[in-house]
């Protein structure tokens, strides 16, 4: 699905910082992250364990309020949003999914009345239209031969399936994933991960998921790898059609350009050609050179390798 070009994105965060304090200790776990989704888009957000992304979920869910930078969710300033505005984010405009599933869903209630029970706390459709509602979402998450199954009667993948249709009861602008198949094997997940994909083409659900999963990352049009607690690189995803009609899968990876112009070049370029502490850098006419700062001289550094990046910096949205 082609994102929207929508003037406002439902995420925009911009020099997003989160500092957790201590008595003695200050760890900064977002460092001026950017991030734009636009409406529709479907993305996974990468990292290393102590990168910042699940910090970031939490942010963008209203569990968890940002230091400092901005973040606009669904139209709602994270940093200044009150605690009733807050409560109504949650009810209404964001739904989540976390990688536990006893966290999603309520043990004594089957599948269908958990999905009920979020369209009564909201004072959503009452009777017959709200029986109609979860049937619905039952039918959508082709999960409805479990709607009146507990949750310990359920699969590992039924329950996540369910706790989706829980998630977007209320029509929400969003739907936000951690490790939503953190917990299950190969096939449960694609099962799971081919419901949100459906979920967000057919209905246009801009969707975030959170992972560290390779094989999930690699099924999602964009991906968007955080290092430090910034975003360093992103991962697009295309198809191309070749002069002889046949369809070519595409993957073009991209440094992030801050707005003070800063870039993280993926690690593979730094360790493949040796670049560490002070890089030298050359303006070409239609791009950057970046090579090893090994020499005292430019004459020195003929013959090096270099990283050709662009001179302009590359937006956050798909560009197909």
């Amino acid at each position: 699905m082609t994102a929207s070009t929508a003037t406002t994105p439902d995420i925009d965060c911009v020099d997003l910082v989160r500092i957790f304090r201590t008595k003695d200790v200050e760890v900064q776990a977002l460092q001026g992250l950017t991030l734009r989704v636009n409406s529709g888009e479907m993305v996974a957000v990468v990292g290393a364990s102590g990168s910042g992304k699940s910090t970031l979920l939490n942010v963008l869910s209203g569990l968890d309020r940002p230091s400092a930078g901005r973040a606009m969710v669904a139209g709602h300033d994270m940093l200044d949003m009150g605690r009733a505005e807050r409560v109504r984010f949650q009810r209404s405009s964001v739904g989540f999914v976390w990688q536990q599933t006893s966290r999603n869903l309520l043990p004594f209630l089957t599948a269908a009345e958990n999905i009920a029970a979020v369209l009564a706390i909201a004072r959503g459709p009452k009777g017959d239209a709200r029986a109609k509602r979860v049937d619905e979402l039952l039918d959508l998450l082709e999960v409805g031969d479990v709607r009146d199954r507990m949750t310990a009667e359920m699969s590992g993948g039924q329950q996540q399936r369910v706790a989706i249709a829980v998630a977007i009861a209320n029509d929400p602008s969003m739907l936000l994933a951690d490790e939503p198949t953190g917990e299950l094997d190969e096939a449960t997940s694609e099962q799971v991960l081919a419901a949100m994909r459906r979920i967000n083409e057919e209905r246009g659900l801009t969707t975030l998921i959170v992972t560290h999963d390779a094989t999930v990352a690699a099924q999602v049009r964009r991906t968007v790898q955080i290092r430090d607690g910034r975003t360093s690189t992103e991962v697009v995803r295309s198809t191309r059609i070749d002069d002889f009609g046949d369809e070519h899968a595409i993957a073009e990876e991209f440094a992030v350009l801050d707005r003070v112009g800063r870039m993280q070049l993926p690690a593979t370029f730094t360790e493949s050609l040796g670049l560490r502490d002070r890089v030298r850098l050359t303006l070409e006419t239609d791009h950057v050179s970046v090579r090893p700062g090994i020499g005292e001289s430019p004459e020195q550094n003929e013959g090096t390798d270099r990283v050709d990046a662009p001179a302009a910096p590359i937006p956050n949205g798909d560009p197909s």
